[in-house]
C-alpha cells in the first residue's frame, strides 16, 4: 500500500469496513496512530453489525470495538481487511 496514492484520514472516515468474504463489520469511527512515527495502529469501529459485536475483538476504554490497521487489505469504496488477521 506504500506506493499508492496517499489518502488522507478524513477519506477513510464513515468508510464500511466489509471482509474478503463481503462480512459487513461496521463503519470507520476513527483512526489511532502513534504519534511519534505516525503508523496507524487500530481502526475504531461505529455500528457494528451483530456478527461483529459476536467476535471478540479488542475494544477501547470507551467500549468501541477496535480493528488493527495491519488487517486491512484495501481501500477503495470500501475498507477491506483480512478477517483471519483479527479472530
Amino acid at each position: 500500500m506504500a506506493d499508492e496514492e496517499k489518502k488522507f484520514s478524513k477519506q477513510l472516515i464513515g468508510k464500511t469496513v466489509v471482509s474478503k468474504t463481503g462480512k459487513r463489520f461496521g463503519e470507520v469511527g476513527d483512526i489511532i496512530f502513534e504519534t511519534r512515527s505516525g503508523e496507524l495502529i487500530h481502526m475504531v469501529l461505529n455500528n457494528p453489525t451483530s456478527y461483529t459485536q459476536k467476535l471478540e475483538l479488542e475494544k477501547s476504554k470507551e467500549g468501541k470495538i477496535l480493528i488493527p490497521f495491519s488487517a486491512v487489505i484495501a481501500i477503495g469504496d470500501f475498507m477491506v481487511i483480512a478477517e483471519e488477521d483479527i479472530i
